[in-house]
């Protein structure tokens, strides 16, 4: 269909940009990423996306340092410049006028709130360090309903088929079995689903405590041959190398956030670790049961 050839060069050009958020962009270079005519191009983008391609630019840069003010140590000028803003008052300007409060504001609050959460019933939750002889891995030791393991690992690129959602996605199991359908009717007949080798995966590209709820973007993966060749509204990335955090859950479908809010509010401020601002993403070793979920939430991490 000639409407999901426009939604696949559209999401070429957003993958583009959120991996190169701190460099300069200009309409020449994203209009040829798309493929199609500078002097059509933007139009064409804000029709799909209801953005202009510099005011996503600005809202992703936005949305990142918010997300970096949050859960890192950086200091608010460092993650201005990390985030593409050549000078701190424009910066400043432009986060207050997205999110009604000056950065320093923003980082005191939710700093406060993530020291409640962080020690909430931390008697019996405290993570405990070992290394693993097997792995040579770090590992914890925790006492979390739904967690079997958590290790930091160093994984692999990862090339990835995906079908993207744009919109609120939270609770919504419906949403993602219809996605992976969609997903599945269109790699069966390619012949990525006979060897059984394959592995589902969902990547936020979204931090959910800062962005824009109806803007939220995620995307529903299957690992395929790096040589694969996509069609249609199908993209092709790669979930990057690096450092992660890998953390294994057993939940049904509501627990998700219960998982995420663990990991991010109690084992992150208590590791010697930060998230990085790579995509963070879930990958799902096997089929669920009885909906019951077997989970790795992955999340990219340096050192404080």
């Amino acid at each position: 269909m000639i409407h999901n050839e426009y939604k696949y060069r559209i999401n070429n050009v957003i993958d583009h940009i959120e991996k190169n958020l701190d460099n300069d962009f200009s309409l020449n270079e994203l209009a040829k990423i798309s493929n199609f005519s500078k002097f059509h191009f933007s139009r064409i983008f804000q029709g799909i996306t209801g953005e202009t391609p510099f005011q996503l630019i600005l809202r992703l840069r936005l949305e990142k340092a918010a997300s970096l003010l949050i859960h890192g140590n950086d200091s608010i000028s460092d993650i201005a410049y990390k985030c593409g803003f050549k000078s701190l008052p424009v910066f400043s300007k432009n986060f207050k006028s997205h999110f009604n409060e000056s950065a320093t504001s923003f980082r005191r609050k939710n700093s406060n709130l993530n020291k409640v959460n962080s020690t909430k019933d931390k008697a019996t939750e405290t993570p405990s360090i070992y290394i693993c002889n097997q792995t040579k891995s770090i590992k914890w030791k925790i006492d979390m309903k739904n967690n079997e393991s958590i290790e930091i690992k160093e994984l692999p690129n990862i090339p990835v088929v995906y079908l993207r959602h744009i919109g609120p996605y939270q609770g919504n199991a419906e949403l993602f079995e219809r996605l992976f359908s969609k997903l599945f009717a269109w790699a069966g007949p390619k012949g990525l689903l006979d060897n059984g080798d394959f592995q589902t995966a969902i990547v936020y590209h979204d931090d959910v405590n800062v962005a824009d709820k109806s803007k939220l973007r995620t995307s529903v993966c299957l690992t395929v041959p790096e040589n694969t060749k996509v069609d249609g509204e199908i993209g092709k990335m790669v979930l990057e190398k690096g450092k992660y955090v890998v953390a294994r859950f057993t939940v049904k479908a509501e627990e998700f956030q219960n998982a995420w809010d663990w990991l991010m509010g109690k084992w992150f401020p208590t590791s010697g670790y930060q998230p990085d601002d790579r995509a963070c993403f879930e990958l799902y070793p096997e089929e669920p049961e009885n909906r019951i979920f077997k989970v790795d939430i992955c999340v990219p991490v340096r050192k404080l």
